[in-house]
């Protein structure tokens, strides 16, 4: 089994949904046709960085689109919710994002006196459970209702739009009008996670595998990586489905085994040199300090490589084990 990133969901459907042609359609999908026959997806332009906050990375992945919206700038805010359990303030979260995407652009056009439309999509492809946290505001506030229509004119009010992937039934997934990447990576959340299966499950993939193929812009590294990462099938057991593609896809998946093989023999003799190096570190620091606290000898072999140096390094010239640790 190939040792697995922080977040492989996340960073599949953000390496798909970085492509305007995928994101499009599931936007399409998602948003109200109302709405949708408004936006200009057409010019949908993938915008630089990320709103959620650094912590939050390994359960959150976002993008920003700008578009036009009835001839005006506008953003889509998507951003990805995998877990099984929900975030009940998402709401309140999603607001601090759509104000920080205001304030950014405020800085960068601060001549401007409109802000533009910011649409905020939350995509949840959890397995399981399907969506139970507030998409709004409102729930959130400890206020009756008399009291809250008293107050309302001057509370915020914000919900934002749910696409709640984890409800659909695969059959309902194959049907949406999606692109071939966009629809493969969304049932491929849904029943790749510890599958022994996929051989045989992803028969029915085959087709929209055979498209993105055939599109030259289109990488399918991502794709096999997600199934060689969070799958439990060996890699020979996927041969009912490649054999029925070309070359580019055998070609992609095996340099991308061997890729995943290499990264894992390469995290494993980190993780054996960090060992030696902690065990080399804790018998200096006896032997300078004396008796070492159960919880710093617990620290010091939890360390990354980086940090282990630093402190090999400070104990030549400390005087004491805080100087060490500091």
């Amino acid at each position: 089994m190939v040792s697995p990133p922080s977040n492989p969901h996340d960073a599949y459907f953000r390496c798909v949904m970085a492509r305007p042609a995928d994101a499009a359609s599931e936007i399409r999908a998602a948003l109200p046709s109302a709405i949708t026959a408004r936006l200009d997806l057409e010019s949908l332009r993938l915008q630089p960085g990320s709103f959620v906050s650094q912590e939050l990375r390994s359960r959150y992945s976002d993008l920003l689109y700008r578009t036009q919206l009835d001839g005006r700038d506008a953003f889509v805010y998507v951003l990805i919710e995998h877990q099984s359990g929900n975030d009940r303030f998402m709401a309140l979260r999603m607001l601090e994002y759509v104000v920080n995407i205001w304030a950014q652009h405020r800085r960068e056009h601060p001549d401007a006196e409109l802000l533009p439309a910011v649409i905020p999509l939350v995509v949840h492809s959890g397995r399981t459970r399907h969506w139970t946290a507030p998409a709004e505001l409102r729930p959130l506030l400890d206020l009756d209702e008399s009291t809250y229509e008293l107050l309302c004119p001057w509370l915020p009010r914000f919900s934002f739009l749910l696409d709640d992937v984890a409800t659909l039934d695969l059959a309902a997934l194959r049907a949406r009008d999606l692109t071939p990447a966009t629809r493969v990576m969304l049932i491929l959340h849904k029943i790749a996670p510890g599958s022994a299966h996929l051989g045989d499950d992803m028969l029915e993939l085959v087709e929209d595998l055979r498209a993105m193929e055939a599109d030259p812009t289109v990488d399918l590294r991502p794709t096999f990586s997600y199934i060689l990462i969070v799958g439990d099938t060996p890699e020979q057991d996927l041969d009912p489905v490649i054999e029925q593609l070309g070359p580019r896809a055998k070609e992609a998946i095996m340099t991308t085994a061997e890729r995943l093989r290499a990264e894992g023999e390469a995290r494993g003799e980190a993780r054996g040199e960090a060992r030696g190096r902690a065990e080399i570190l804790v018998e200096l620091l006896i032997e300078k300090f004396g008796t070492v606290p159960a919880e710093l000898s617990a620290r010091v072999r939890t360390a990354d490589l980086d940090r282990l140096r630093l402190w090999a390094r400070r104990v030549l010239t400390a005087d004491t084990l805080d100087e060490v640790f500091a």
